[in-house]
């Protein structure tokens, strides 16, 4: 019984740490205006070389708007990223491309 809960603390304690360094974070929050309360939320993590970020904000009258991107070290140096936004009438734009330091 002692080594099943040694061999269970043990794995809580590496699974703890695995997420630690994926340094993953989360924010909410909420902004009242004149026109209404927005509401946001938004998250993010590194792991395996890629770090991420997505946020969604909520309007006064129910519309959303999102964005979400990435960025990726593909070499020493480089880096390739990408990120899409949505408004809150659903028109979405996405953006990619790399680059290189010297």
């Amino acid at each position: 019984m002692i080594k099943t809960l040694s061999i269970l603390a043990t794995t809580a304690l590496l699974l703890g740490a695995a997420t630690q360094s994926a340094n993953a974070w989360t924010r909410d929050g909420h902004v009242h205006t004149p026109r209404g309360t927005y509401s946001g939320h938004a998250s993010g993590g590194c792991a395996g070389g890629t770090c991420s970020r997505s946020k969604v904000v909520i309007g006064p009258y129910g519309h959303t708007a999102s964005r979400s991107g990435y960025v990726t070290k593909t070499a020493p140096g480089s880096y390739s990223y990408g990120r899409t936004t949505t408004g809150p009438h659903g028109n979405t734009v996405t953006r990619s491309g790399s680059v290189s330091r010297y």
